[in-house]
């Protein structure tokens, strides 16, 4: 076929398009709904996973943390040997600490928060929306780069002597205190009296996971005060990023030896990074993306059909038109290719419009969510290309049925 035979395709198919106005509308309209949700799907969930690993860098690339079970573990699923492990505890932190010299500090950490109405946390008459109060070292602030507003942190003394001190987030401070100063104040925890010494800087996450609506007391008193609660998470800042592997070695030995694990056997704790996490959620991400697709493809079959129920209408109504072609030269393969070009180029009309669609819907997610505006070239030109070949593929038989009419019989159809 020749360029000028396409073009002539082309204006032949939007001069049919524009004699059936509602019926075209109406057919462009399922592809560009199949085509707009590819896009704007693929738009979400790219903000989403870009929001997820800017939030994973700001967890830093010198950090590990090391946990009884790795957080991909099914519980359900364990073994006996599995539900036996220790828990991870503060003497073996103090190994840490103290016997690997590519640590630069070490974090044990207790996260409570009360399953049935969460934790009380009141001053006077105000209290705290169900905040997380949470256990910790001294170390706390400097592997978290963790800035105070006012006041101060947690300090070892206070850990040594099961101190009944809090630094608490903006959120509580806001909740409780309002615009007074909340420093040398006692609020009531769970029953029990805790003087503010410290208030965290606020800081921004899309996910909220961020120290803003927690309250960090020393992590002796922690535990005198939950004794049920005993597991610990560390978090072990490396003395830099090119330092992380041989820290992680170093921590895997010193726990290994300290938990008496046989050399044949398996590490009975848990010790990951960024790049875990990272590839945690990049996994989650390809199921996302392969609904996403599911879901999709079934707007672009719906486009599908009706794109091959207008060409089926428009060969019956044009086989007058046909004879006539065929009467004065035209073949079979230029009767074909001109319902082909048709079909591909009213499910293009409707591809182009969904790309346009999903484009501006990601502009607005961008907008009006924390979500960054994240759009992928290559949806955009799959989506405008999986329209183009529904209708190459719709229109095959209305073509198939066109080129074999009989031109005779054609002329003298009414």
């Amino acid at each position: 076929m020749t360029v000028v035979e396409l073009k002539e395709g082309i204006l032949l198919a939007f001069d049919s398009l524009r004699s059936n106005k509602f019926r075209s509308a109406l057919t462009i309209l399922g592809v560009l709904i199949g085509v707009w949700s590819v896009i704007a799907m693929s738009s979400l969930v790219s903000g989403l996973d870009s929001a997820v690993q800017e939030s994973i860098n700001d967890l830093g690339s010198n950090v590990l943390y090391i946990t009884r079970f790795a957080p991909e573990t099914d519980y359900e699923q364990l073994s006996e040997e599995e539900r036996k492990r220790k828990e991870i505890t503060p003497e073996e932190a103090i190994a840490i600490r103290e016997n690997c010299p590519s640590v630069k500090a070490v974090s044990p950490e207790n996260h409570y928060h009360r399953v049935q109405g969460g934790n009380v946390v009141k001053y006077k008459s105000n209290r705290a929306n169900r905040p997380t109060i949470a256990g910790v070292w001294a170390d706390y602030q400097k592997v978290h780069n963790t800035s105070l507003s006012m006041g101060r942190f947690i300090t070892r003394v206070d850990d040594d002597i099961r101190a009944q001190v809090c630094v608490i987030g903006s959120d509580v401070q806001e909740a409780l205190f309002d615009k007074l100063d909340p420093i040398g104040k006692q609020i009531r925890m769970n029953n029990y009296r805790f003087t503010v010494v410290g208030v965290i800087e606020k800081q921004e996450n899309m996910f909220d996971e961020t120290d803003n609506n927690k309250i960090v007391i020393p992590l002796s008193t922690k535990l005198k005060m939950v004794t049920w609660d005993k597991a610990l998470l560390l978090v072990v800042s490396a003395e830099s990023a090119e330092k992380i592997d041989a820290a992680r070695e170093e921590i895997i030995a010193i726990l290994r030896q300290g938990r008496q694990v046989p050399y044949d056997k398996e590490n009975n704790f848990a010790i990951f990074g960024q790049e875990n996490i990272r590839e945690m959620v990049s996994n989650m991400t390809k199921y996302i993306y392969l609904a996403m697709i599911i879901i999709s493809s079934v707007g672009l079959m719906v486009g599908g059909v009706g794109v091959m129920n207008i060409m089926l209408v428009s060969v019956t109504e044009r086989t007058r038109e046909i004879g006539v072609r065929k009467a004065i030269g035209a073949k079979r393969y230029n009767i074909l290719w001109q319902f082909l070009i048709e079909a591909m180029t009213l499910s293009g009309s409707g591809g182009l419009l969904g790309v346009l669609g999903g484009v501006l819907t990601a502009l607005l997610i961008g907008l009006l969510t924390p979500l960054p505006f994240g759009i992928s070239t290559l949806f955009l030109f799959l989506g405008f290309t999986v329209a183009i070949s529904v209708g190459l593929v719709a229109g095959l038989y209305p073509a198939y049925r066109a080129a074999r009419v009989d031109p005779i019989e054609s002329l003298r159809y009414e």
